[in-house]
């Protein structure tokens, strides 16, 4: 009770903080001559010692502003400029108590053919309608700085340990160069190698879907985009650096990025190769491409994979070699009626893989184990292409075109054995196999989108066409032996070549009309079509002594599976666009149907139903302030089951698992909630965020399996009724800067509540979890000569049982990270990252806690154009790969190759030049 009411206090504490000896500014612009008011010009503060800002707002359309500051002590200045007035600027020597400025009068700047007009100062943001906008040049970096580093500057923005951005507390999810994708939405790879220099305008605006930017509706999403202008004297030349490193251990890394810009052209290339595990992209300037690192650009789940933009090149677990090229153009053509963009990547990686399993199954009869030992060498050869052709008829008419290809081709081989014992540790099934697969596949998706504007201001109708196309054929030799030891069953053994055949089709036709009842309420309707079709075809060939081959087929193990799923769906809208609120509600109806049939031992099964679901979803967006607003969000939809679910037949292909479907499933129901808060002040570079929300499932799927004497497994599909989640969080940081010292520090907490039910051997279990994340974080920095960034998180779970065979599990994890960089003497780079990780949630056997530690050396020469590095992975050399999953049905502890600690000595060649200078000194470090 003392931690619930202690977690109380510290939130309402934290909020009260935030509301605490405020001070308001307030008065009225006017056009001195015409005495009407100004509205949206920009007023801001400012430090009187480094112009840095401190607040800033916006005249309504009655020329009024209002400030909320908290006691300020030192010298500032306030500020206002407004297109084609004179600024205005008045010095103040603190601020300690409410301010009533009256009316403030601005002077119209008037020049005659005799003079000349003397430029403003440019003001460090404006605000328009629904566009945030900084003045690069307003903040200062260092000179070698790059963009990430810029944005770190810019008030409001906070960019976190894991790379994450937000501005004003909305995470950012699209960044973009002069409106154009610089490989992928993503912009990682914007951010961290484009030099600060280039950029003349930071944009944020809120995430809008094709729709919403074409139709000029509201944003739906509690997102933002960056848009980075790029200067117009650097936006001719080219830009890039190239890395190669060779350590102990035979460990490599190569990369690549070259970038041409001329005008609305741009071209660039990358490109890598390195067997450390990294697509070779993280473009950190202390560590490079090193795993473990702070490899921002690309993200490492916890089963070793890896990816950059959303997609993948990496392997399971286990060491990877990779090597990927990628290619970026954008462009604007025939006086910009046409706006191409388009990518290009191949990837290949290489990966090696020995695991050990030990599985406690848990189970109403008594829990027996699995424990299982294997050997996997994949081989991922891809191929993917992106285009985007947005088409401008007219003014009023709009085309958008966007496709993408990609294939890939699998090579893999995979042997194993593994041994199964009941409670008394008794043997009951023994299995080994060796498997050599091959798969290739190929997708084209495409989105074709229409806008037409109509003659009165927000009519209009969109209609938009949707396709994903798919096909996988893969090729599977196994020879497999499973012994039955307690049931008398008859041992199973395969020497087979099977063949797999998937191919599906998704189609989808939408229409939209759009009728405004008045400037701010728009009506919509909208219907749309979806048709899915799915065909899964295997065949099963066993070995023949007699002829020597694969000829022999076998019935039992072959089948066919088609599916047809068709959703119709119409809806009416409202949509609410006002000064402050945003909001819309669409209700309506899905009729669902589907007709799924099988072909098996020369059976067919046919499965078909209809349903007729309501469609329910909405938001609500309330700007309290420039920087506080209030997200909410709501929505309901039903899902149909898989035709692999539906269709009754045995599937007999793992002889360890039979698997039947269930004809009389229903579709299963989900409805979802979302609210947050948050709270920026930018006087004293505090910001508050906090969330909740949760789902609701009725008629989820699950599986549910039967085991026998021998631990083989029967499994079906059930409907499970009233399963639900809740979660719920807040964030708090502050900065404080000052001259070149700057410290930042926060601390967050989330809280995940979760019910579940299911089955395990037929017996119907809940099961309830909560799941505790506190974690803090710590920088301190000297300009150009240090940081340290400490870091803190501890996870903490627990979850009970009923009707099941055990009644809790508790786990907990702590993760404590420092980073430190040293940017002294000159020339010289140091980078030291120490992590230790302690899971209270491993088996005995396995290790619980490890550190791992990197450290980085570099020095700078020949102008700075090349960089000379030795690095070291795991300096302690105690990095392991040890991880326990904890599901329903078993206790899971697993143990994988991992990468061990080598030494890494690298060369960095760095290219700028702009508008046909090659500059003296780099751009490409960001401190």
């Amino acid at each position: 009770m003392f931690k619930k009411h202690y977690l109380f206090i510290v939130i309402i504490s934290s909020l009260f903080s935030f509301s605490q000896n405020s001070y308001t500014i307030s008065g009225k612009l006017l056009d001195e001559s015409l005495k009407l008011p100004l509205e949206s010009a920009t007023v801001y503060f400012s430090k009187a010692k480094d112009s840095s800002v401190v607040d800033y707002t916006i005249s309504d359309k009655n020329g009024n502003f209002k400030f909320k500051l908290k006691a300020v002590d030192y010298p500032l200045y306030l500020k206002v400029s407004y297109y084609g007035f004179s600024d205005y600027k008045k010095e103040f020597k603190n601020i300690s108590k409410d301010l009533d400025l009256g009316t403030i009068y601005l002077e119209e700047n008037v020049s005659t053919l005799n003079e000349v007009i003397v430029k403003s100062e440019i003001p460090p943001i404006v605000v328009k309608t629904d566009t945030l906008e900084f003045n690069a040049s307003s903040f200062k970096v260092s000179p070698d700085a790059n963009v990430e580093a810029l944005l770190k500057q810019l008030p409001g923005v906070e960019i976190d340990d894991e790379g994450k951005i937000t501005v004003n507390g909305k995470e950012v999810n699209n960044i973009l160069v002069n409106g154009k994708p610089f490989f992928g939405k993503d912009g990682k790879i914007a951010t961290q190698n484009l030099p600060a220099d280039m950029i003349d305008k930071v944009q944020v605006t809120d995430t809008k879907t094709k729709q919403e930017e074409l139709s000029g509706a509201a944003a739906s999403e509690n997102s933002s985009t960056i848009n980075l202008t790029i200067q117009e004297d650097k936006n001719k030349g080219l830009f890039g650096k190239a890395t190669v490193g060779y350590g102990s251990d035979e460990r490599y890394e190569s990369s690549l990025l070259f970038n041409y810009f001329k005008d609305t052209q741009k071209i660039s290339v990358l490109g890598s190769s390195n067997n450390i595990n990294s697509t070779g992209f993280s473009m950190d300037e202390i560590f490079d491409n090193m795993g473990g690192g702070r490899s921002r650009s690309m993200y490492i789940n916890e089963n070793g994979s890896f990816g950059i933009n959303g997609m993948r090149f990496g392997g399971n677990t286990g060491i990877t070699k990779s090597s990927m090229i990628g290619f970026n153009f954008s462009d604007e053509w025939f006086n910009k009626k046409l706006d191409p963009n388009g990518s290009y990547y191949f990837s290949n990686a290489i990966t090696e893989n020995k695991n050990r399993t030990s599985r406690t199954n848990l189970l109403p009869t008594g829990n027996t184990s699995t424990n299982s030992e294997s050997n996997s060498k994949s081989d991922v050869l891809g191929h993917n292409i992106s285009l985007d052709f947005e088409v401008k008829v007219d003014s009023t008419t709009t085309f958008y075109i966007s496709p993408s290809v990609s294939k890939n081709r699998v090579d893999s081989k995979f042997s194993s054995n593994a041994s199964s014992f009941d409670a008394s540790n008794n043997l009951l099934n023994e299995n080994t196999s060796i498997n050599s697969n091959s798969d290739e596949s190929t997708k084209f998706s495409n989105t074709i989108y229409f806008y037409k504007k109509l003659k009165k201001k927000g009519r209009g109708f969109s209609v938009s066409f949707k396709n994903d196309n798919s096909k996988n054929e893969s090729f599977l030799n196994t020879i497999n032996n499973t012994v039955f030891y307690q049931s008398g069953n008859p041992n199973d053994s395969r020497d087979q070549n099977q063949f797999d055949e998937v191919k599906k089709e998704e189609y989808q036709v939408k229409l939209d009309y759009t009728e405004p009842i008045s400037d701010s309420l728009t009506l919509s309707f909208e219907t749309s079509f979806k048709t899915e079709k799915s065909n899964n075809a295997t065949n099963t060939f066993d070995f023949d002594t007699f002829t020597n081959s694969y000829s022999n087929f076998n019935g039992q193990l072959s089948n066919t599976i088609d599916g047809l799923n068709n959703t119709f769906n119409y809806g009416i809208g409202l949509r609410v666009r006002k000064s402050k609120f945003r909001g819309s509600i669409k209700m309506g109806a899905d009729f669902l149907n589907y007709d799924n049939q099988s072909e098996y031992l020369g059976v067919n099964t046919v499965v078909k139903n209809k349903y007729i679901y309501p469609n329910l979803n909405g938001y609500f967006s309330y700007e309290i302030g420039k920087s506080k607003s209030i997200y909410s969000q709501y929505s309901y939809n039903a899902s149909l089951p898989s035709a692999q679910q539906l269709l009754p037949f045995e599937n007999l292909a793992n002889p360890l698992n039979t698997v039947i479907g269930n004809a009389f499933l229903k579709p299963s129901e989900n409805y979802s909630l979302y609210l947050s808060f948050n709270n920026y002040d930018y006087a004293t570079r505090s910001g508050f965020y906090t969330y909740g929300g949760g789902d609701f499932d009725r008629n989820k799927i699950v599986s549910s399996t039967v085991y026998d004497s021998d631990f083989k497994a029967n499994t079906t599909y059930q409907n499970i009724d009233n399963t639900y989640n809740f979660y719920i969080g807040f964030s708090v940081n502050k900065s404080h800067k000052k001259e070149k010292r700057t410290i930042k520090y926060g601390f967050g907490m989330n809280l995940n509540y979760n019910f579940d039910q299911g089955l395990t051997n037929a017996v119907l279990y809940e099961a309830k979890g909560i799941q505790i994340n506190p974690k803090v974080n710590f920088s301190w920095e000297i300009d150009d000569i240090v940081t340290i960034a400490p870091s803190y998180k501890y996870t903490y779970n627990t979850r009970s049982f009923k009707n099941y065979v055990i009644d809790n599990t508790n786990n907990y994890r702590h993760t404590f990270k420092v980073e430190a960089t040293t940017y002294w003497p000159k020339n010289i780079v140091v980078g030291n990252d120490f992590g230790y990780t302690y899971n209270s949630n491993i088996a005995n056997g396995f290790q619980k806690d490890f550190y791992l530690w990197n450290v980085s050396l570099g020095y700078n020469f020949f102008n700075e154009q090349l960089l000379a590095k030795v690095k070291v992975y795991d300096l302690l050399n105690q990095n392991v790969n040890a991880t326990r999953t904890i599901t329903p049905t078993a206790i899971t502890d697993t143990e994988n190759t991992v990468l061990q600690q080598y030494v890494m000595f690298s060369l960095t060649y760095k290219l700028e030049k702009f508008g046909g200078k090659k500059k003296k000194r780099n751009m490409f470090f960001a401190h």
